[in-house]
């Protein structure tokens, strides 16, 4: 079964809504008038409850089906939030904030589950409730926690939660998960190095923190070597390293680093804080100087629940021709994860054909992804809760 007849007849309105949210970019839960495109948008669509201000400024609707003998209740979410990235995609309907672009086919997202709420609204058959989410934050601000914190599942009682992302190089219309994690953890730290500043002509009188810090970046590489098991994928990256001095001829008195560590399993990554912090504080002392370890953590993994992925997968496959449901996980993070941790579920690709990679500024989302994608939500939903007379 390919997409839905309604959605290539909608695509041309649903085009249009990603494209103006395309031209409004905002950031993280400052997306007020992206979250009142939606609520106004789901009004004209006649879902049957509206509910903003979830997570600080996400959208949760709800739209019941013809009958309700089972008591489901399914989740799906998009994310709604931008990036602080200048465009250079070079479209007619290009940002119109500078500084600010939707970089990661968020307007995409949020496009697809609007038209996905205007068919299952239109046709209502489906056995059960369907709660669409319009989630803020994905963007480094966990908004899928926000959302979680405000009791959003157990308010809406929701039991099962779906998700999908764009994909670029995957073709356009493919699909592709995978059962377990998916996506990586996304903690971060900061390593300040105090030693003693001087004159380069006399660095015996100094403690020279740009070579401690250069050994400790050197050093942290062990625990990935060295620590973990060989056959877990950690990534451990140190992607800032600033002194505070700026003159050729000047020992700097303090370095300051920054950087990412990336797991998709739970034991290496519990590890993974207090090794560095031993890496960092003992190498800094074998060279008589400080080091203090300050740590973020970041997203969980992404994992999906066995059940669920097939459930996605099988209107994947319904979709689509092209679905690989054994795909690689990759070490980028996503904050759908805290609500897989609350509730069953699944995540899934959408291919957005040969695109530059999500966050380059010259991405843009492939608009012929947007049938399949609403075609996914809609099969999904019809699937996990048919009608009696199905």
């Amino acid at each position: 079964m390919p997409i839905r007849n309604r959605f290539a007849e909608m695509q041309g309105e649903i085009t249009e809504w990603r494209r103006y949210l395309h031209q409004h970019p905002e950031l993280l839960y400052d997306v007020h008038e992206t979250a009142a495109f939606v609520v106004e948008r789901l009004k004209e669509i006649g879902v049957d409850e509206i509910t903003p201000g979830i997570g600080k400024t996400g959208v949760v609707a709800v739209i019941k089906g013809k009958s309700d003998t089972k008591g489901r209740v399914i989740g799906l979410r998009a994310d709604m939030d931008a990036l602080p990235i200048e465009e250079a995609s070079g479209v007619e309907y290009a940002s119109t904030v500078p500084g600010k672009m939707h970089a990661c086919g968020h307007d995409g997202h949020t496009a697809i589950l609007l038209g996905a709420a205007k068919y299952l609204s239109e046709t209502r058959n489906f056995d059960g409730t369907v709660v669409v989410i319009f989630q803020p934050a994905e963007e480094g601000g966990a908004g899928g926690k926000a959302m979680c914190d405000d009791g959003m599942m157990d308010r809406w009682g929701i039991q099962e939660v779906y998700g999908l992302h764009n994909s670029p190089g995957l073709p356009v219309g493919a699909f592709a998960t995978r059962v377990g994690p998916l996506l990586a953890s996304t903690d971060e730290f900061e390593i300040v190095v105090t030693g003693k500043g001087g004159h380069a002509a006399a660095p015996h009188e100094a403690v020279d923190t740009t070579l401690v810090g250069a050994q400790i970046v050197v050093a942290l590489q062990s625990m990935v070597s060295r620590n973990i098991n060989p056959i877990q994928p950690v990534v451990l990256t140190v992607g800032t390293f600033e002194t505070d001095s700026s003159a050729s001829n000047v020992i700097a008195h303090q370095v300051r680093m920054m950087g990412t560590v990336r797991t998709l399993d739970p034991e290496a990554r519990s590890m993974a804080e207090p090794r560095i912090r031993e890496i960092a504080e003992f190498t800094a002392k074998a060279y008589g100087a400080e080091a203090t370890v300050h740590w973020e953590p970041g997203y969980p993994v992404t994992v999906n629940s066995e059940a669920e992925t097939g459930y996605a997968l099988e209107a994947a496959r319904a979709v689509s021709s092209n679905v690989d449901g054994e795909t690689d996980p990759i070490m980028p993070g996503e904050d759908f994860s805290y609500m897989l941790e609350e509730r069953p579920g699944a995540y899934i690709f959408l291919g957005n054909g040969e695109t530059p990679m999500c966050h380059h500024p010259a991405y843009i989302f492939d608009d012929d992804a947007i049938p399949f994608g609403c075609s996914w939500f809609a099969e999904l939903v019809e699937r996990r809760m048919p009608l009696a007379d199905n």
